[in-house]
């Protein structure tokens, strides 16, 4: 094991024989020698397990930290702080497109700052000591690390997210890369990361710099196995060049796995290296390929070197008391650990188990292990990035499809990959674990079908079915909008399905009714147990496409096959209503736009071609038209009222006045004619509902419930689906909010509910809080945010009854005190 570390004038700082005087929470600069694992608050966590494992006596190179004081430095002596503050101010995590312009904003910012002139010096003297130690003449070539100081921690992994600055040599060179890391601090990921983890919007963060090592092979080590717990053996992943290619994910790296006692290798799997990448001696690095190499099928480790990295490995996995994910890198002079941080992923029995069977290791054979299941997401870099736009996460084989005449092609539990879909897509997107799509938002048809499906998503991400091939293994984490190659273990994601852990605590009794969104009726018995009113929205789409079963519905009626259709819908529909019974479902009726009928059978002879199908053919005009059709539906409807007369009917995309007119004439003229305690809703989603709502009721209407998806679109003239106006696409809009609030008290004030379906209640609780307060009756969300609505809502409500008593005090008090003074 001794040769293979370098020899101790050139990877591991000699220990001064006493501290400096001036405390290093105090102090620009700090030499790693001086650091130790308490120096987490000033060095961050990559600084100071640096310095710690050189008490471990680690090979580690020689380096110096940039302490947190050096960031508030900056911040003071350039005056940024200010504007940064600005810019937190303004920040919404949970809207995609915010957070990016933001995360810019501030990271533009940090790199147009000047290092003040104390700093540069403390750092232009650190580096020139760096040279006196490195071999060579000149300016020493290094590596330049962030290290937050809640990075690389028991709780924190932050793995990934913050930048590192290969091949730097020279004072200007190193100044930049010096901003490069604190400007990372506020990079889009890390943002969320920290702020969805309720941890400050601002955390200074240090740097590290540090001799580069130019290394001929590198990679990762896991004490134990991140995706599985197993802990029996050490798992070692290396590729030719530098580590960045293995832990960025660029390359697939070899795979080992080392038994902990023996140090012999159980297994070992030889990846095909395409390229590798070098750092260059004039500073940068290059990219080299493989091609026709022998290194690219080649075993990168030999077995003395793997036994060497287990042996350093448990080292540090006795000494810090935890299982350690690791980073090393191997050049001509020797082995180096460049890092290594707890592996926050394991279950708590796990990480105590492996660190004492670390201490009580012995040499004895072990019977080698099944292979890890999954890689752990940290160590990969993302296929292709899009919007989460379902969350959970699904691993599958990718099946790209362009049309749903290809629909056949998907076998059950397969990636759905597509350019977008649509309804008349809804019994394909059943089969799939998860569905990737080249275009869409938050409310795409995609997004809103696969929350409803319980099926992971990502949307929007414009090149998956150019990126993605047929039968490649992917894994689609829903959550963080990314498609990871192979079996990846996603931290905290649900799978696919999965129901929510019982809750032992009540839920709270809210005034506001709470209804849930709803399209399958596969899913009915297993929402209508949870705390929930009733279906605020049952969407008619989905079922309808599995009763028309790839046929035009004007098809059906030309044939004569509508019976077999009525009989279909009519099963759905009893299914959900007797689920829910005796609570309210209320049924909103086709709002199929012509794109989306294209694709079924026969569409070609009844479907126009329209250049803005969204404000198109579509809601209640079609009906006016096509009266037969809608006639389907009300029979459907009549039949399911006979025995659960809690279903009701809801008219999507009313424009005119005479257009309610003909729909009730049409509903009256049907199998409802007549129906008892029959609710008739109209969707608020077109602006002009305010100004014809007053007839509305007149024609019977008893509630309406506001689209906010499509009304935002209307209001703002945007269109949802596309990806370049997303920016512009913000239900939050102060034009959107003053729309849904005149259309509450417009309800009111006409003695009709009011209630809202969109998907802003769902993602955004302050929306929530806005409606409670503006009286809304009712809030229908998706599945997934049911608790959370409730939990929502009651805190409003209580907010409301708070300051309504204060008000009561206060004006109390304000008469005694008045009636003293008479």
């Amino acid at each position: 094991m001794a040769t293979l570390i370098a020899p101790s004038d050139t990877s591991i700082d000699a220990r001064p024989a006493t501290r400096p005087l001036v405390p290093t929470s105090e102090r620009l600069v700090v030499d790693l020698a001086d650091v130790t694992r308490a120096d987490v608050p000033t060095v961050g966590g990559k600084g100071a397990n640096l310095g710690e494992m050189l008490r471990a006596e680690l090979p580690v190179p020689h380096g110096f930290v940039l302490t947190v004081a050096a960031y508030e430095r900056m911040r003071e002596a350039s005056g940024v702080g200010p504007r940064i503050d600005a810019l937190l101010r303004t920040l919404r995590i949970d809207d995609t497109t915010d957070l990016q312009r933001v995360s810019a904003q501030l990271r533009e910012t940090i790199l147009a700052v000047s290092l003040p002139s104390d700093l540069i010096t403390a750092v232009d003297t650190a580096y020139s000591r760096l040279a006196q130690s490195t071999p060579g003449t000149g300016d020493p070539l290094v590596a330049v690390r962030s290290s937050a100081t809640c990075e690389d921690t028991a709780e924190f992994s932050f793995a990934g997210m913050f930048e590192s600055v290969l091949g730097v040599r020279g004072h200007d060179v190193l100044a930049d890369a010096i901003r490069r890391c604190w400007a990372s601090t506020f990079g889009a990921r890390v943002l969320y990361y920290r702020l969805s983890r309720n941890m400050p919007a601002e955390m200074p963060v240090a740097v590290v710099v540090q001799r580069m090592v130019s290394s001929l092979k590198s990679g990762v080590i896991f004490t134990a196995d991140p995706s599985t717990g197993e802990s029996a053996h050490v798992v070692i992943e290396a590729a030719w060049g530098l580590g960045e290619v293995v832990v960025g994910g660029q390359v697939t790296p070899d795979h080992y796995v080392v038994d902990k006692r023996s140090f012999e290798v159980v297994e070992h799997r030889i990846a095909a290296k395409e390229f590798l990448l070098e750092a260059l001696p004039e500073g940068g690095t290059r990219r080299v390929m493989l091609d026709h190499d022998p290194r690219e099928q080649s075993m990168v480790l030999t077995e003395s070197e793997l036994a060497a990295l287990a042996r350093f490995a448990l080292a540090s996995e006795q000494h810090y008391g935890a299982p350690q994910d690791m980073e090393f890198a191997i050049d001509g002079s020797g082995m180096f650990i460049t890092q290594t941080r707890p592996i926050t992923t394991l279950p708590p029995a796990t990480a105590s188990a492996s660190a004492a069977q670390a201490t009580a290791a012995t040499p004895a054979a072990q019977e080698p292990s099944a292979p890890p299941a999954a890689t752990p997401a940290a160590a990969q870099a993302p296929l292709l990035r899009g919007l989460g736009a379902s969350p959970g996460a699904a691993t599958g084989r990718v099946r790209v499809l362009t049309a749903t005449a290809q629909a056949g092609q998907l076998q059950p539990g397969e990636v759905l990959v597509a350019p977008m879909t649509s309804p008349d897509w809804v019994p394909i997107m059943r089969r799939a674990s998860a569905i990737v799509t080249d275009a869409g938002g938050m409310t795409s048809h995609a997004a809103i079908v696969s929350r409803e499906l319980g099926i992971p998503c990502v949307v929007g991400t414009r090149v998956a079915t150019r990126t993605l091939r047929d039968g490649m293994l992917v894994t689609v984490n829903g959550k963080e909008g990314s498609v990871l190659a192979g079996a990846v273990h996603v931290a905290d994601a649900p799978q696919r399905n999965a129901r929510p852990a019982t809750v032992a605590a009540v839920s709270p009794v809210t005034a506001t009714r709470v209804y849930v969104n709803l399209a399958e009726p596969e899913r009915a018995a297993e929402i209508a147990a949870r705390d929930v009113d009733g279906v605020g929205l049952l969407r008619a789409e989905f079922m309808m496409m599995s009763a028309l079963q790839g046929v035009h519905p004007r098809e059906l009626i030309e044939r004569g096959q509508t019976d077999d259709f009525v009989h279909r819908m009519t099963q759905g529909l009893t299914t959900i209503a007797s689920a829910f019974a005796p609570r309210p479902v209320v049924y909103r009726a086709m709002d199929f736009r012509t794109n989306e009928f294209r694709g079924l059978q026969g569409a070609e002879h009844h479907e126009p071609v329209e250049a803005n199908p969204m404000i198109g053919y579509r809601g209640a005009f079609r009906y006016t038209r096509e009266p037969d059709l809608f006639a389907l539906e009300l029979h459907a409807l009549a039949e399911v009222r006979k025995q659960y007369p809690n279903l009701h009917l809801m008219l999507p995309f009313v424009r005119t006045g005479w257009e309610m007119q003909r729909c009730r004439a049409l509903i009256d003229d049907s199998a409802l004619a007549g129906s008892r305690d029959l609710e008739l809703w109209v969707m608020a989603e077109v602006p002009s509902v305010t100004s014809w709502l007053d007839e509305y009721v007149r024609l019977g209407v008893t509630g309406v419930s506001i689209g906010s998806n499509d009304l935002t679109q209307l209001v703002l003239g945007v269109d949802r689906d596309s990806e370049v106006l997303a920016p512009f696409y913000d239900e939050r809009d102060r034009a959107v909010l003053d729309a849904i609030r005149a259309i509450i008290e417009r309800a009111h004030a006409l003695g009709v509910t009011a209630s809202i379906c969109g998907q802003a209640p769902s993602v955004h609780p302050e929306f929530a809080a806005r409606l409670v307060e503006w009286g809304i009756d009712s809030i229908s969300v998706n599945a997934d945010a049911i608790e959370r609505t409730r939990r929502n809502v009651a805190a409003a409500e209580q907010r409301l009854i708070l300051s309504a008593a204060r008000q009561r005090i206060a004006s109390g008090m304000h008469r005694t005190t008045g009636d003293a003074r008479t």
